[in-house]
């Protein structure tokens, strides 16, 4: 083991990478993040005013608003500030409570998803059973899972990361990410054992897995089904469909970039991709679920 210092602030190197740009690119996000509160605020307000809204569907739709609004809260303020400082250094408990709030906001948009899947499931494959298997208590054990499970695997993974001595400050990223510290570790076993913890299939696999499997089922119960039928199901669950694959693509991207040596890839690519996961979840799911609340347009007309 090198000597290990105890770092009370991280240096965030990748803003060095965008030089004069970064006025621009303040301009850009902040109407960006203006942009993901307004539509987020805008679909759960429309949902919580239409009493006909106020079924599982549509109560998952707002959970998945509400992390947009948690995660984006826990990225765009301090990023905005970075953009136009000339230091980007970052506390050390600041740190770690962004990499708390950014990652658990990922692997929540992944249970909601997956929450979301067993709705459709249930709704497509046992309609006669649809109010009874999911009802309010049920609702709530599901969100509870949800939300607890993330919250506890980021507890314990963090705890191991507060643990680790660091041999170097230099995060080379835009904000706080547990693998950029990790490789700052100077105990290579140590880095063995928390990369291990992050890759648990249990986070990431299972979910996976079940949202696979529930539209397995509901394509094969499609197709007993008359192409009316079909059509109905493909109106409710597309939507969702949707946002499952933005999710899995942007944090795939995230994912490899964080395994790769910064310095042989673009600076520009490394900030596009490092960000999508963050960036375009929050963007995209609103404009996908406003599909769905258009019929309702007198709520949205209160709201104007």
């Amino acid at each position: 083991m090198e000597n290990s210092t105890a770092y009370l602030h991280f240096n965030l190197t990748m803003f060095m990478k965008l030089g004069h740009y970064r006025y621009a690119a303040f301009v850009f996000c902040l109407v960006l993040y203006s942009f993901i509160v307004f539509a987020n605020v805008v679909i759960i307000l429309v949902i919580l005013r239409e009493n006909t809204l106020h079924q599982p569907m549509y109560i998952f739709i707002t959970f998945l608003s509400l992390n947009s609004l948690y995660g984006s809260a826990g990225f765009f303020p301090r990023f905005l500030m970075d953009l136009l400082s000339d230091t980007h250094l970052i506390s050390r408990p600041a740190c770690f409570t962004q990499i708390y709030i950014i990652y658990t906001y990922a692997p929540y948009e992944l249970t909601i998803l997956s929450i979301m899947a067993y709705d459709r499931y249930v709704a497509v494959c046992h309609p006669l059973h649809y109010h009874r298997k999911m009802d309010r208590k049920t609702v709530s054990v599901l969100t509870f899972v949800a939300l607890v499970s993330p919250a506890c695997y980021l507890v314990i993974t963090l705890d191991a990361g507060i643990r680790v001595p660091l041999c170097g400050n230099k995060i080379h990223k835009l904000y706080c990410a547990t693998w950029n510290i990790v490789k700052l570790s100077c105990d290579s076993s140590v880095v063995n054992s928390i990369a291990a913890t992050l890759g648990a299939i249990v986070i990431a696999f299972v979910p996976f897995s079940f949202i696979f499997y529930t539209y397995l089922r509901i394509v094969l119960a499609c197709w007993k089904n008359s192409s009316e039928v079909r059509g109905k199901v493909l109106q409710s669950c597309v939507p969702h469909v949707i946002s499952f694959a933005i999710y899995s693509l942007t944090s795939f991207s995230d994912t490899a970039l964080s395994r790769q040596n910064l310095k042989e890839v673009n600076p520009y690519v490394a900030i596009i991709l490092s960000l999508e996961f963050i960036v375009l979840p929050p963007v995209l799911n609103p404009l996908v679920y406003a599909v769905i609340l258009l019929p309702f347009c007198k709520a949205f007309s209160i709201l104007l």
